[in-house]
């Protein structure tokens, strides 16, 4: 599968959607950005789009257009809480490398 969710981001997004009361689930993208060129889109899909590819697990659906699939083939999208900080990792073996402050990334 190119993109995969962990069952702690599908947690994570299953209660946020369910808290904002609809939505099919969130697009993942890449746009260009950043001092490194790459940055992360991430947002919920109240309406899908019939070219995006769709992923699922427990019941989330990931939504990726395919332009972004090329950068983010293999991703996996994880939820991690650290002290009182807490939010959406990606995990991408595409990046070769990441601009200081870690908002962009290169491939």
């Amino acid at each position: 599968m190119p993109i995969s969710i962990t069952d702690a981001a599908a947690s994570h997004v299953g209660n946020q959607l369910s808290r904002r009361g609809k939505g099919e689930g969130i697009r993942l993208g890449v746009r260009t950005s950043g001092c490194s060129g790459f940055s992360y889109v991430l947002e919920f899909v109240d309406e899908s789009d019939p070219v995006d590819e769709v992923f699922e697990h427990k019941g989330v659906k990931v939504f990726v257009d395919p332009k972004s699939l090329v950068f983010l083939d293999g991703t996996e999208l994880d939820f991690e809480k650290e002290g009182l900080n807490e939010g959406l990792k990606f995990n991408n073996p595409n990046v070769t490398g990441e601009c200081g402050c870690g908002e962009s990334f290169n491939v």
